[in-house]
């Protein structure tokens, strides 16, 4: 990731959370591709469609999917 993506201060109203943030997912995507499944948020985390993360500091957030929806199936 290009040291521009994470140095840039945050254009967005309101200024989207950084990536040390609890609400880090709530950024603007400002590059998605859908087609390979991730997108670039503001902050510089590369998001991926099965909810994994990759960090600007290199740190990876495994996939994180809500787990009710198969609980709810099994009922």
């Amino acid at each position: 990731m290009s040291e521009t993506a994470t140095s840039q201060p945050c254009r967005h109203t309101p200024i989207c959370p950084t990536a040390d943030s609890s609400d880090r997912e709530a950024a603007q995507a400002v590059v998605r591709y859908p087609e390979q499944d991730w997108s670039l948020l503001c902050n510089g985390i590369l998001v991926f469609a099965d909810t994994g993360e990759l960090l600007p500091d290199g740190s990876i957030i495994p996939p994180h999917r809500p787990t009710d929806a198969v609980v709810l199936a099994e009922v």
